[in-house]
């Protein structure tokens, strides 16, 4: 019976852990190559063997971290091109892929690419009059848990104080069109690696392009790889460059770029915080977005790498219209101290505001309009 009810709490809180893998996965059927999830290619003993006998130097004596093959695992949100293109010419890149793309893809190789999605159901309901936040945090990429913590708790001080229905789940299993239509935002909280089915792709897209409210927070638009482009292209705008390591941990002047805008009202002209600053292979100004939020790059070292990573004119916060849908994404929020700062969860939560369309301008076909959608 103690058995039956932990199980029984476990799924209400969308948090089993004995979820079945999902079958729809999006990589299930994809041919072996250097541009797979090296993830991949670790739980395949035949591609393991290429890697280990063509690019010995590279992945032979690869660190711990690189080839862990349990989720969360960096190898989900990195490719071997990527590892090998330092270290390997071209033609020998080439020669990897060939091998590796000569490989059939098994029975086995599929269930082990499938094993990380879910299809485990969301049982909590938010409460009705409401505002309702899905906080969704499942994690298959790079999960710092410290900062994923403190950003929940901070996430949850908000609805608190706010009186919004707020509900928290790691599992893919919550992006279905019923769920998802409970709520008026969906707030991905560091979130890494590819965790949506392809169903659950088509859900979540749907319910953004129709009006729902996104919150992109952090590491959930810094992954090195993406596999769904339109989640990387579309709904954040953008993908990850690097971040410094020279230290990784710098403290940075923030400038609010529109000190009109809803979400940065209170702000000022900006402050000084110390975190991890993400920058991105393309400016977010030149993909449409509304950029809220830039970094002095004078005043912190923006080099990863060894590589210089500056990008002159530096977006670190901003919003879009995805069709009907809001999306904010902040690159802040790595350090769990962030979110103790007060002008961070000031932005934050107004951030979600604007997202479930209790303030500022509204979106429809992908152009910002001066008017709200209806609220549940």
């Amino acid at each position: 019976m103690i058995a039956g009810i932990a199980l029984a709490f476990a799924m209400i809180l969308g948090s089993s852990n004995a979820a079945a893998s999902a079958p729809d996965c999006p990589l299930r059927d994809q041919p072996f190559s250097v541009d797979s999830p090296l993830l991949d290619l670790w739980l395949s003993p035949a591609a393991t063997q290429i890697l280990d006998d063509q690019a010995p130097a590279v992945f032979v004596g690869a660190s711990d971290m690189l080839r862990n093959r349990d989720v969360p695992a960096f190898a989900a949100i990195i490719t071997a091109r990527m590892v090998a293109r330092k270290k390997l010419s071209a033609e020998q890149v080439d020669r990897l892929d060939r091998s590796l793309r000569a490989l059939p893809v098994t029975p086995s190789d599929r269930r082990a690419r499938c094993a990380r999605y879910d299809e485990t159901p969301l049982n909590t309901r938010p409460v009705r009059g409401r505002p309702a936040v899905l906080v969704f945090q499942k994690i298959v990429g790079f999960r710092d848990g410290p900062s994923v913590d403190a950003a929940e708790q901070a996430l949850r001080a908000m609805a608190k104080r706010r009186g919004w229905s707020i509900v928290v789940t790691d599992r893919g299993g919550a992006m279905t069109a019923a769920t998802l239509s409970r709520f008026d935002t969906v707030i991905w909280n560091n979130v890494s690696g590819d965790v949506l089915t392809i169903r659950q792709r088509a859900a979540f897209r749907t319910y953004i392009e129709n009006g729902g409210g996104f919150v992109g927070i952090h590491g959930a638009g810094g992954d090195l790889a993406y596999f769904w482009d339109w989640y990387a292209d579309e709904l954040i705008g953008t993908r990850f460059r690097g971040h410094p390591t020279q230290p990784s941990f710098q403290t940075a002047r923030i400038d609010v770029a529109d000190p009109d805008a809803a979400i940065t009202q209170g702000l000022g002209s900006g402050w000084t915080m110390n975190d991890e600053w993400y920058s991105f292979v393309t400016n977010p100004r030149e993909t449409k977005s509304t950029i809220l939020l830039t970094l002095d790059e004078q005043t912190y070292s923006p080099k990863g790498g060894g590589e210089d990573i500056s990008m002159g004119d530096h977006p670190i916060a901003w919003t879009r219209c995805v069709r009907d849908g809001r999306a904010f994404f902040s690159a802040m929020g790595h350090r769990p101290e962030t979110y103790a700062d007060p002008s961070h969860n000031r932005l934050l939560e107004q951030g979600i505001l604007w997202s479930i369309g209790r303030s500022g301008r509204g979106c429809r076909a992908g152009q910002a309009i001066d008017m709200f959608r209806d609220h549940r």
